[in-house]
């Protein structure tokens, strides 16, 4: 038993959650992961979790697993994403940090995660917001000795106005689009033909052209489907004619 799990803490990062799949893909079953759980070679932290005695594991460790040993579509994704890229200069509420994680579509994350008290609120939501995500529409976080996955700069600001319900959300999402002004049209272009929702869409190209950004210049709005007929996104405000829908009156929007 002792090489398996000699093997095993070779191969496991540090920092990180090894879930039982894990384990017992690595030739540690359920039997031998209690018996080095009472040695002192594993902490258990949950049901089907466990961490290394001496690690000190973050919620990007805990991330981790959920992503490459449970193969789930979750990810650091809508304003959390932005933030971590360093796009966004919001400042939370509170000891701990918010962090949005978005799962692509319905899925349950275990309750082992749900349930630990991490360095941070977790958020959780699924959305189905696209019908195909390009690979430019991922990107990487670097945690040090491991990475995790997040949505792209592009990507997230359209999970963060999916996510938006009140005026102070649209708003902020408004704000946000103000400072992104390098995203990547091609990735705009296939995101926004790809996505489900008609309010993210008319919601993106209205908060981008109003940011005037050069970009904007290089979508094609013709092959976005913008559905048809009115939309209250904004509760008061204006009516858009073009796009259809109520924004923020000019006294509202922030100045750009």
């Amino acid at each position: 038993m002792a090489p398996k799990i000699y093997s095993l803490l070779e191969k496991w990062p540090k920092g990180t959650v090894a879930t039982m799949k894990f384990l017992a893909d690595s030739g540690v079953d359920h039997k031998s992961a209690s018996y080095h759980s009472g040695e002192g070679k594993l902490s258990r932290l949950g049901s089907g979790a466990y961490v290394r005695p001496s690690d000190e594991v973050r919620w990007q460790g805990g991330l981790y697993p959920l992503q490459t040993q449970l193969s789930l579509t979750v990810h650091v994704g809508a304003r959390s994403a932005l933030e971590l890229l360093g796009l966004s200069h919001y400042l939370p509420m509170g000891k701990k940090p918010l962090i949005f994680l978005v799962s692509d579509k319905k899925e349950h994350l275990p309750a082992w995660f749900t349930r630990h008290e991490w360095d941070a609120r977790i958020n959780h939501r699924c959305l189905s917001l696209f019908t195909g995500i390009p690979e430019t529409a991922s990107t990487s976080l670097d945690c040090g000795g491991f990475t995790v996955k997040a949505s792209s700069a592009e990507r997230a600001i359209m999970e963060t106005m999916s996510l938006a319900r009140t005026n102070h959300e649209i708003e902020h999402s408004h704000t946000l689009m103000e400072g992104l002004i390098t995203l990547r049209p091609d990735v705009v272009q296939e995101l926004l033909t790809a996505c489900t929702s008609v309010k993210v869409k008319r919601l993106f190209l209205w908060s981008a052209e109003t940011s005037e950004h050069a970009w904007f210049s290089r979508l094609d709005p013709s092959k976005v489907d913008l559905g048809k007929g009115k939309r209250q996104i904004y509760q008061g405000g204006v009516y858009d004619q073009k796009y259809k829908m109520t924004i923020p009156a000019p006294e509202e929007q922030p100045d750009v």
